[in-house]
């Protein structure tokens, strides 16, 4: 699928600082379904033109990342991976951000400029809907034109395809240009590739302010870009009616704390544990992509962050995620990964203030475990040690869990009973003192959805 933003005037080029993304260097993002890429076809004096391309797996997909079905082949022969959707809203907001929110460092001034753009979207779905292309977009002021094209050219009496290949000029911000394509792409293409819950009337009344509120096709969007949940767009409507054109500080910032997912939320407060403790070194047992890695690489404080996973896949991964080939010197010289078993003696585990196992030990099978404690506690002995893994008793709470372990690879999942009943044996014989908490949403009842302990070598 193909974004691109044409800019006609004087200085053209300088739509690279509005974007945040340098005219002269292809750019290559990776995002959890595929990779996006930022290059600018044509670019002069008096014309720049920047693309916004996704290549999307569509395999991928069906092998449980976002937009997978588990509808058969459905899942394999689809068009998900070649239409405007809710995929390119997502990679607007991760790859053009600053733009989004109209932030522009380097020339402020150009952000609150109206420039002569054009935005053109190929394979925008349209099921049914096209004459509503003109109803959305015209009472914006962009000059709307769009073309189709036969489902056969071989077989004409099938008529025209469901697809359409918008094109919308306007004198305006870029951050207009863009808000509006991240909301409105959805609403035409109806299938959100993540699920729509209370946060996104938040995220649509932020987005819509000063246009949405008065747009003759108000409802038609709300609805829409809820995915037609009527009791969501019902809340929007009335939120939008009683002037409010986003969440309010207290409510944004509890809605934003929902919002982040359990991982995000784990991954700080383990920052947080290590942080607390004075850790200035931590190696990442199981450190999969890197995600931990690039928060600790964030924190000055953490002078030498190490990686290691059994999977070579995992680490490459990683690499690419860190962007290690093009981190800067100071930043890299900070950093290790390599690959290596936790069940296995490894010198290279050794020498550092602490060490993280994050939702790792459940991946472990129980005859192992042994081993693992061996490996960490006596050959690797860091002073910090720290160890999340799911909470089995909350589990049901989780409406669509198909078996009783969250995920086919787990060997099994500890109840806060059996965790703390492991965690206390091992701080006993190997010389710890090990503190629990409760990680992500708390069920009274059935605890958190994710444990952690903190281990504290003895002295």
């Amino acid at each position: 699928m193909l974004l691109t933003i044409t800019y006609r005037g004087d200085n053209a080029a300088d739509l690279g600082y509005l974007l945040h993304k340098n005219p002269d260097r292809p750019q290559e993002f990776e995002l959890s379904f595929g990779r996006a890429y930022v290059f600018y076809p044509e670019v002069s004096d008096r014309l720049c033109t920047a693309a916004l391309l996704l290549d999307i797996d569509p395999i991928d997909l069906a092998r449980g990342k976002e937009g997978a079905k588990g509808g058969g082949l459905f899942d394999y022969v689809n068009d998900r991976p070649y239409v405007s959707s809710s995929f390119m809203s997502t990679a607007i907001s991760r790859v053009f951000g600053s733009a989004l929110a109209g932030r522009c460092d380097k020339n402020p001034g150009l952000a609150s400029s109206e420039l002569d753009l054009r935005a053109e979207v190929s394979a925008l779905p349209c099921r049914g809907d096209v004459e509503m292309i003109d109803r959305v977009f015209a009472p914006l002021g962009y000059e709307v034109h769009y073309a189709r094209e036969a489902l056969d050219e071989k077989f004409p009496e099938w008529g025209e395809g469901c697809y359409v290949n918008l094109l919308l000029s306007r004198r305006c911000l870029l951050k207009d240009v863009l808000t509006h394509l991240y909301v409105l792409m959805p609403v035409f293409d109806r299938r959100k590739h993540y699920w729509v819950g209370p946060d996104e009337i938040d995220k649509l009344l932020e987005k819509g302010a000063g246009w949405l509120e008065n747009h003759p096709e108000r409802d038609f969007i709300v609805r829409r870009y809820l995915a037609g949940r009527k009791r969501l767009a019902r809340i929007a409507l009335e939120r939008i009616d009683n002037g409010e054109s986003g969440a309010t500080e207290d409510a944004d910032l509890e809605s934003a704390e929902k919002a982040k997912n359990l991982n995000t939320r784990r991954l700080e407060a383990v920052v947080a544990a290590l942080s607390a403790r004075g850790a200035s070194s931590v190696i990442d047992l199981g450190c999969g992509e890197g995600n931990l890695l690039r928060l600790l690489l964030r924190e000055k404080s953490f002078v030498r962050v190490a990686g290691a996973d059994a999977s070579i896949f995992a680490l490459e991964k990683a690499k690419r995620r860190l962007k290690v080939d093009t981190m800067p010197e100071p930043r890299a010289s900070r950093l290790t990964l390599f690959q290596g078993s936790l069940t296995y003696r490894d010198e290279r585990f050794s020498g550092y203030d602490a060490a993280v196992c994050v939702e790792v030990i459940e991946h472990i099978d129980k005859n192992r475990l042994a081993a693992f404690e061996d490996v960490l506690f006596t050959h690797a002995r860091p002073r910090t040690v720290v160890i999340t893994t799911p909470n089995a008793e909350y589990n049901e709470n989780f409406e669509k869990l198909s078996g009783p372990l969250r995920h086919g690879d787990h060997r099994f999942e500890w109840s806060r009973g059996e965790f703390h009943s492991w965690g206390s044996e091992a701080a006993r014989r190997y010389g710890y003192e090990v503190l629990y908490s409760d990680v992500g949403d708390l069920d009274e009842k059935r605890g958190s959805q994710t444990q952690m302990g903190v281990f504290t070598r003895c002295e």
